[in-house]
């Protein structure tokens, strides 16, 4: 009777949930696909997508317009087998997907050193290229310090180096590391946070995140379905990764206290450790539907988060 209760009430906060915050079809293919399909292979069937989407109110005409999409803007692509279609991720996508997902996995402790990385001397660019490395870097999580002077405390060389190949501006900006210089009396460099980011919105995103799934902890101590726990784990990430995605990612060092990212890192972590095998089992059904052979998922889908136990 409990595990009849559990299920009733988790089905009423799923229902709650797809009415208030309907996930937009097209950024839900994403989260499914870098959460669910990547571990398997990267491959699914479009029959594996459907029932995939399903749950979540997503019918066959929005599902195909929404691959049809992706495909457009460089993330999919498609190929054909008879009348049948799969789907898997470019692979001039697949660097940047697997670094965005990795970054929604890993826990929140970047740490200063006490330098920045700063890209700088875009006079030589066009208007256009201007505007479009100015829309990349802060995607990044960089700011606007100064004109034409982007800057972060604690820049990925890798993802900015890729950001910069993409773009075909490697060899047309500047980019330096700098540090306070010692024996001179400047402004301390921390106190570019407070200029260059409003962190408002995203603590005010992290907070919305924790009231809305928070009650979900009490609601998985019952035995909960395979295909529950697939929608649970998918709205999970799809809700984590909207907001995880505009943290600029600062250093723990100069971010405000108490930061509600970290709060939010656990609930993620504690919600997923109690769906991912049941959502496994669902999800592993669904492809092999359409694909007998798929693997199960690959030993970086169980490092997410810390380990998955």
């Amino acid at each position: 009777m409990k595990n009849d209760l559990t299920n009733a009430s988790l089905d009423q906060w799923i229902d709650r949930h797809l009415a208030e915050e309907p996930p937009r079809s097209k950024s839900l293919v994403m989260t499914i696909f870098g959460d669910a399909i990547v571990p398997h292979g990267g491959l699914a069937w479009l029959g594996s997508l459907i029932e995939l989407l399903a749950p979540f109110g997503v019918n066959d005409r929005l599902l195909r317009t929404s691959v049809f999409r992706l495909a457009q803007e460089g993330w999919l692509v498609s190929q054909r087998d008879g009348r049948r279609s799969h789907y898997t991720i470019t692979p001039e996508a697949a660097q940047r997907f697997a670094r965005a997902f990795r970054r929604v996995y890993a826990a929140p402790h970047v740490h200063w050193h006490g330098s920045w990385t700063f890209v700088l001397g875009t006079n030589g660019l066009s208007a256009a290229e201007r505007t479009t490395l100015r829309k990349e870097l802060l995607w990044e999580g960089y700011s606007v310090v100064a004109p034409g002077i982007a800057g972060h405390p604690a820049g990925d060389a890798e993802a900015l180096d890729d950001l910069l190949g993409r773009l075909d501006m490697r060899g047309k900006v500047y980019v330096v590391q700098a540090a306070q210089l010692p024996g001179v009396q400047g402004k301390p460099l921390a106190d570019l946070i407070a200029e260059g980011w409003d962190l408002r919105e995203v603590a005010g995103g992290y907070e919305r995140f924790i009231e809305r799934f928070a009650p979900v902890r009490s609601l998985l101590g019952g035995e909960v379905s395979p295909r529950q726990a697939f929608i649970v784990r998918t709205l999970l990430i799809h809700a984590y990764r909207r907001v995880q995605l505009h943290d600029p990612q600062l250093p723990v060092e100069l971010l405000p206290e108490p930061w509600p990212g970290a709060a939010a890192y656990e609930l993620a972590r504690e919600l997923y450790l109690l769906t991912y095998a049941a959502a496994e089992e669902y999800v592993v059904a669904a492809l092999r539907r359409e694909a007998p052979d798929v693997a199960g998922a690959g030993a970086a889908f169980f490092e997410r988060f810390g380990g998955l136990h």
